[in-house]
């Protein structure tokens, strides 16, 4: 993951271990969300998509 390599901070969740969240990611996953807005952007996506949804 080179933005990670970079400084870009992750977490990483199990949507199995909830099942609201297994039922609302299951058929999107990966998913990135932004803390700061709750703003999300489903897979497939680019790297290029990665850096203009961080702005």
């Amino acid at each position: 993951m080179p933005l990670v390599e970079h400084g870009l901070m992750v977490e990483l969740v199990d949507i199995a271990d909830d099942e609201t969240w297994f039922e609302a990611y299951s058929l999107r996953i990966p998913v990135l969300r932004r803390v700061d807005t709750g703003a999300e952007l489903s897979w497939p996506f680019s790297a290029d998509e990665v850096v203009a949804f961080l702005r």
